[in-house]
């Protein structure tokens, strides 16, 4: 092994201070490690758990060098951080997984070009920065397509979908002249999944369950585990993010966010790092995505991967949070994550909940029985 390994004791800074990072931060704790993190908002998630908490902007260099200082491993719990800042813990050697990941799945066609590269198919789609370059996109890729924002968005933001004529002409309302959007085929599909997986400094991958998704109101609301697909699509899950790996050269927790119809696969997004969907990681596998992430950046061996033999994880949102807390008591089989955010807001993730159990049906009869199902 030619990497740096970084035992307990040391510390590990991250970028970025919600959930994810505090979900980082309580297994690397855990194992022995201080936590440093750097973000902007006063008690965080994140710095709720951490030793140490640099309140500043994601783009403040001098704070960045600051947690470069105190930190001997960095890691980031969303894709949407600084790249400058990025690429200076990089030539710090401080960021096993490089600044590259983050170039490309900050932009959807990076994205894009990354997987086909990879000889993986995605939907047909097309980049367009005018509203008479959309019409002309449109007459090509067809509708129903979507139209999104190159950069930036989650949960449904940042794009609009054009189901006919009568939505191009409202288009000019999304698009503003001077931006680059991406032009996707609303691809007609079966079902979506996941495939939350790790690898290791020395290119061993280790892969989670592949997760089917369930999304309401463009939000994620319930990832089911085992996803309803037979081995053929599980095998070419795990070649795919395989392909994307190696090409990438992915260090640490990444998740790919597919399409399947029939027995295909089509890649959506990437996220390059823990992910809403591997969440069901902690109660239901002996070792969870993000203890799996803090093993892989410090260096240290991946553990082989055993579950449970049904989990459902569902997200709670601010909608849904007092119903929750307020009647805690009564609810059976429930292990509750509260992710700790001052602020509530109807469709903002406040926590999620995962049940485990011998298989779906009995989950999902406790899901019924909490009226979660009702969420």
């Amino acid at each position: 092994m030619n990497h740096k390994v970084v035992r307990p004791g040391g510390t590990i800074g991250i970028l970025g201070g919600g959930q994810l990072g505090r979900m980082m931060a309580v297994a690397a704790k855990h194992m022995g490690y201080r936590v440093a993190v750097l973000d902007p908002t006063e008690d965080c998630p994140c710095a709720q758990v951490a030793d140490t908490h640099i309140q500043a902007a994601f783009d403040d260099v001098e704070a960045a060098e600051q947690l470069s200082e105190i930190s001997d491993v960095i890691t980031y719990e969303f894709e949407n951080v600084d790249l400058e800042v990025a690429r200076l813990f990089e030539e710090n050697e401080k960021l096993p997984q490089g600044a590259y990941s983050l170039e490309v799945t900050q932009n959807r066609e990076k994205e894009k070009q990354v997987a086909v590269a990879a000889g993986l198919s995605v939907p047909d789609y097309e980049i367009i920065t005018t509203v008479e370059e959309l019409t002309d996109a449109l007459e090509r890729i067809g509708y129903p397509a979507v139209v999104k924002t190159i950069s930036g968005g989650y949960d449904g933001k940042g794009q609009w979908k054009l189901d006919d004529e009568e939505s191009l002409n409202k288009a000019d309302s999304f698009i503003r002249n001077g931006g680059t959007y991406i032009v996707e085929q609303w691809l007609a599909f079966d079902l979506e999944i996941s495939q939350v997986f790790t690898r290791g400094q020395d290119g061993k991958i280790t892969y989670f369950p592949v997760a089917e998704n369930i999304h309401k109101n463009h939000i994620l609301h319930e990832t089911r585990v085992p996803a309803t697909v037979n081995g053929i699509i599980t095998e070419k899950a795990q070649e795919a993010v395989k392909a994307v790996s190696e090409s990438m050269d992915i260090v640490g927790t990444f998740a790919v966010e597919m399409f399947v119809r029939g027995e295909e696969i089509y890649i959506n997004e990437m996220a390059p790092r823990p992910h809403n969907s591997g969440h069901f990681t902690i109660e239901a596998c002996n070792v969870s995505q993000f203890e799996q992430h803090i093993r892989a950046i410090c260096g240290l061996p991946l553990i082989t991967i055993h579950t449970f033999p049904a989990a459902v994880m569902v997200n709670v949102l601010g909608k849904h949070r007092n119903i929750l807390i307020d009647k805690l008591e009564y609810y059976q089989g429930l292990h509750l994550h509260d992710y700790g955010k001052k602020e509530v807001r109807a469709n903002r993730k406040m926590g999620h909940v995962t049940i485990i159990g011998s298989d779906l049906e009995e989950i999902d009869q406790i899901i019924e029985e909490a009226q979660i199902h009702l969420w």
